[in-house]
């Protein structure tokens, strides 16, 4: 039976000791606890984690994991000393701070890393233990960003789930970290990744390309070996749990108390943990400067703040902590009257149902982060507004506020704008709060924990599938034995060989890539068995390939098709072409040129090619999408056909490709024996216009490949070459 594995830093319960040093249990804080925590008791599934204290015994050890297993989890453990170099070291002072564009908190500690990769490990071995061969694992946050690559080296066919629940900061930020490959590579393990929006999910392609220099497409990363998914599943929240909560008594009556004490004021309703992210200092100066606006507002509004303690002992968060007492201290003590403190604040944990009342009575919900991956207590807020009374002021920065469009947006950094936001919120008319409100509640309950859950595994589930149904399988030793044998008893051998990226590697300057000696000299022993026919069949033009291979007896096919030339003889049209149309295009290619350092245009007698692999890749990418929907659309019904490269573009004749022209050797040839190698989408159309019994090959593991077989890079295609040389020894 088929069973999900959660796997996270943190378990959904928390052990701890209490005064007398006895363990004891209770539910851990968090988003991720809390939207999960009713999903992985279903079934056989199981939560993999740390519980959340240091254990002296294997005794206490064996204790935990009794209790622990009988509600579905499992436990791993960990030391003292790994706690403080893994969890507080490099996930928190390395990762945390980077990821939320607080650089100038990061620490780069070698020796935090190898605790990282040690835990990572141990982690590994956990999930490993327990994992079938039908179980889909789902690994979960930055603390564990090596796991699903440790995972796929394990259990290579396992299907592997991610989801990052922080931001993916931008590539300048992400490049500062000095295991920045390791990290990526780790993620990429996986078959499918999530993030809370598409912004992240943008920032981690790009970092894929320019550290990796791996190719993707349509979401899709090619690694070499597989292809991973990576797409934005905004986290959800157990709606109706809140509104239940919220319709509870106790909720109503701890509701009713609040409001006796606070009389008749407006209530703004701030809830964060103690972090430097959460902008909770540049809040209380927000709030300050609307009493300095607005006099009118004195004893009749409150900020009601709570702050959860988060690891305050550390530098950082204990200065945040004296700033915000100083803050509330030095408000509270200019405003205040008799019968009115301006802020109430609480530096304390409080249970769901006293946050529930308080989210019934505040007439503002303040969420103000400088950067946060969800943001789940702004939709706790709104699945809690029953009577749809209230108004949700939201920072822009949090992944929340792609979905909450009704809520008041703003950018936390703008102190006055946040103020006047606020004014606002407070002025706001019932029926225009209820409006909004009703637009928020309907996107939160919507698209709650469980659509949340069911998005991710469905995609998961659909990654796997693709994979199977349109990967080209890698080129294995008994496919090549029987190639090899086949080769050796055909006596009419057709070879249909790319250049670009199949017998040479890319260049960031096309020109330098002519042929090396070891190339020619393997071109001129295949073409020494008159047995062996080899086409060089490339986009390259006809005088290129004249002046690089011409000397060899090879065929040639130029500009995708449109020049032929077979051995001994002179350059031919596969068919009557225009090229009057050059001059228009061209024309629209060096407003680009002009745009993009690093392009150029090559120009061939019936083609024209925008290159942009020198250009910035993410400008390179944009400008190429911007320049293929032009051309498109201005080359309808002109019998003309945009092609998107490997970083280039080109516009050609239609009717005239690869695949036509190599259709010609294989009708007159009759060959007993193929092998067609290609790298790119323009060599598909060799793919599929060959025979069923043809060998076709895929230079690199993209899966969308009409190709049969794969192998990985240029130095395989020759040693594949150099292999059927071999049987005729």
């Amino acid at each position: 039976m088929s069973r999900t594995l959660i796997v996270s830093n943190r378990l959904p319960t928390k052990v701890s000791r209490n005064a007398d040093g006895e363990l004891q249990f209770s539910p851990s804080e968090g988003g991720l606890a809390t939207g999960l925590g009713s999903i992985y008791r279903r079934g056989e599934n199981v939560w993999v984690g740390w519980p959340g204290q240091y254990l002296d015994s294997p005794e206490e050890e064996q204790h935990v994991t009794e209790q622990l297993t009988a509600d579905h989890m499992q436990p791993v453990f960990l030391t003292e000393q790994e706690i403080k170099d893994f969890y507080e070291g490099f996930s928190n002072e390395t990762l945390w701070p980077t990821f939320h564009y607080f650089a100038q908190y990061a620490q780069f500690e070698p020796h935090t890393w190898e605790a990282y990769e040690a835990v990572n490990r141990k982690f590994c071995d956990a999930v490993a233990e327990l994992a079938g061969p039908e179980d889909t694992i789902w690994v979960h946050d930055y603390q564990l960003l090596l796991l699903p690559g440790m995972l796929r080296e394990r259990l290579p066919e396992a299907t592997i789930g991610f989801f990052l629940h922080i931001p993916f900061p931008s590539y300048e930020l992400f490049r500062a970290i000095p295991w920045r490959e390791q990290l990526l590579r780790g993620m990429l393990g996986a078959d499918l990744i999530g993030f809370h929006t598409y912004g992240y999910v943008r920032h981690f392609l790009s970092a894929t390309e320019r550290l990796l220099n791996l190719s993707r497409r349509d979401g899709l990363v090619e690694t070499g070996t597989r292809a991973v998914l990576v797409d934005a599943f905004p986290m959800g929240i157990d709606y109706d749990k809140y509104a239940e909560v919220a319709a509870s008594e106790e909720a109503r009556r701890l509701e009713h108390e609040y409001r006796e004490a606070l009389q008749d004021q407006q209530v703004v309703l701030s809830i964060d943990r103690l972090d430097y992210t959460k902008g909770i200092a540049q809040r209380l100066r927000a709030f300050e400067l609307l009493l300095q606006r607005h006099p009118e507002l004195h004893n009749h509004v409150t900020l009601l703040m709570l702050v959860v303690p988060s690891r305050d002992q550390v530098a950082q968060y204990q200065a945040l902590k004296e700033e915000i007492d100083e803050l509330v201290g030095r408000i509270n003590g200019q405003y205040r009257s008799i019968s009115w403190s301006p802020i109430q604040y609480f530096y304390r944990s409080y249970p769901v149902e006293e946050l529930s009342a308080l989210y019934r009575l505040a007439d503002v919900a303040l969420v103000t982060p400088m950067r946060d991956g969800m943001n789940l207590v702004a939709k706790e807020f709104v699945a809690s507004k029953l009577d749809q009374h209230g108004v949700l002021v939201l920072s822009e920065r949090a992944g929340a506020a792609r979905e909450l469009s009704d809520a008041l947006i703003i950018n936390p950094t703008d102190t006055s704008q946040v103020a006047d936001t606020l004014f606002e919120a407070l002025m706001m008319p019932e029926d225009e709060q209820q409006q909004r409100m009703q637009g928020l509640q309907a996107i939160v309950q919507r698209y709650n924990i469980h659509a949340w859950v069911e998005l991710f595994m469905d995609r998961l589930a659909y990654s796997k599938i693709k994979q199977g149904a349109l990967s080209t399988d890698l080129l294995d030793e008994a496919t090549r034995q029987q190639m090899m044998a086949q080769f050796q008893q055909a006596n009419r051998r057709l070879l249909l060989l790319d250049y670009d990226g199949t017998l040479m590697p890319f260049h960031a300057n096309p020109k330098q890539v002519r042929p090396e000696e070891s190339l020619r000299q393997l071109l001129a022993e295949l073409c020494a068995d008159a047995r062996n026919h080899v086409v060089i069949i490339s986009g390259r033009d006809r005088h290129t390939l004249t002046d690089w291979l011409g000397a060899l007896p090879v065929d040639f096919i130029a500009e995708h098709g449109v020049w032929l030339r077979k051995r001994g003889q002179d350059w031919q049209m596969i068919q009557p072409l225009r090229n009057d149309w050059k001059p228009d295009i061209r024309a629209i290619m060096e407003q680009y040129v002009a745009r993009t350092a690093g392009s150029f245009i090559e120009e061939k007698d019936y083609a024209l090619v925008w290159h942009y692999r020198r250009t910035d890749p993410d400008l390179g990418r944009e400008r190429a999408q911007d320049m293929l929907t032009h051309l498109i659309f201005i080359g309808q019904g002109s019998g003309l056909i945009t092609l998107d490269g490997n970083k280039v573009v080109e516009v050609k004749n239609a009717g005239v490709d690869k695949g036509t022209a190599a259709a010609r050797w294989v009708q007159e040839l009759n060959p007993d024996f193929i092998l067609a190698i290609g790298d790119d989408r323009t060599d598909e159309d060799t793919f599929r216009a060959m025979p069923e019994d043809a060998y076709s090959v895929k230079v690199g593991t993209d899966i969308r490949s009409f190709a049969k077989y794969a192998v990985r890079n240029t130095a395989d295609v020759r040693r594949l070459l150099r292999g059927l040389l071999a049987t005729e020894e």
